[in-house]
């Protein structure tokens, strides 16, 4: 690119839009394992849902995806959502509970800057959830 722009420093990331094959099953990982909240569904199609309070984090939709098959692995498109937990006691509590539901886990790193676990939804798409660390403790 020949011209300079830098993305201001206050800019965050707003939501993450996906579309999924089967909303409630979608609904049920999302709300029920992770822990979001519903704020707004639309019919049997659309559904927004949030983490502490926000108007959506994520949106899930099956317009153009009810009962298709799931996502490639190795393939082009998205290759993971990364969900930021405050404290390395949240990550672990939610690591308990998909221990406890026996979901399954693909995958754990420790990045220096930070700890993760992967893991996919019921769509495949990827997902991760960490903590960082505390600046003074980055490797």
């Amino acid at each position: 690119m020949k011209t300079s722009y830098t993305i201001p420093t206050q800019t965050k990331i707003g939501h993450v839009h996906l579309k999924v094959s089967n909303l409630q099953r979608s609904l049920a990982f999302y709300c029920d394992l992770l822990g979001f909240e519903i704020t707004t569904l639309h019919g049997t199609d659309v559904a927004f849902i949030s983490a502490v309070g926000y108007h959506h984090h994520i949106g899930l939709n099956t317009w153009y995806s009810k009962n298709f098959q799931l996502a490639h692995e190795k393939g082009v498109g998205l290759f993971h959502t990364a969900i930021l937990y405050h404290t390395r006691k949240d990550l672990a509590t939610i690591y308990k509970r998909l221990l406890n539901e026996k979901y399954h886990i693909s995958g754990a790193a420790h990045h220096g800057v930070s700890e993760s676990l992967y893991l996919n939804d019921p769509d495949n798409n990827g997902f991760e959830l960490y903590w960082d660390k505390p600046k003074q403790e980055w490797l």
